[in-house]
């Protein structure tokens, strides 16, 4: 059986939610939204569980830590040992404080680069990686709903129409795979 995507259109965020939350009270099952920027209080009304961008970032950061700490102590007191402003040069923990500003500054370099890194590859936004935009007006000011029938089968397609063309759409489109 061929699988049918219903895209629905339209041309105001309030608009959208308030036709989601409409589709989702009848039990229909919303697969994505499109929108020029992100619409505050949609996650929850289609169902897309909270992001572990959060948990990557304290990662990142530990690992940037981690690896500033090893470096200075390599750098400042095992390779090459020098004597800066009369600090002992010996111990790693007698100069800590000196070492604060590097750490935090790295810390937060491999913190930000890593969910940067992370957010391209999981939402697949890297250059060079297909597109996945049904619409380039979605990056622009057009919002689009999207609606698979395999996900919905209790519903027939002309019903999911009908649902969908009664929340305010400004423009329907349907596009049958295999």
């Amino acid at each position: 059986m061929a699988e049918t995507i219903i895209y629905a259109m339209y041309d105001d965020d309030d608009i959208l939610k308030d036709g989601a939350k409409k589709l989702v009270s009848k039990g229909v099952k919303i697969t994505e939204v499109f929108s020029p920027f992100p619409v505050h209080g949609i996650d929850p009304i289609i169902g897309i569980k909270d992001t572990r961008l959060g948990i990557m970032a304290f990662l990142y950061g530990l690992t940037g830590t981690v690896l500033a700490t090893v470096g200075m102590r390599y750098m400042m007191v095992v390779d090459w040992p020098m004597n800066i402003g009369g600090k002992p040069n010996f111990s790693y923990l007698e100069n800590i404080l000196a070492f604060i500003p590097v750490t935090f500054e790295f810390t937060v370099l491999c913190a930000a680069h890593g969910m940067a890194i992370t957010y391209f590859l999981r939402n697949k936004t890297l250059p060079g990686m297909p597109a996945q935009n049904p619409d380039p007006r979605t990056t622009d000011d057009r919002f689009v709903m999207e609606i698979r029938t395999d996900e919905n089968q209790k519903f027939s397609l002309k019903e999911l129409e009908t649902l969908v063309k009664e929340t305010g759409i400004v423009e329907f489109d349907k596009k049958s795979r295999e």
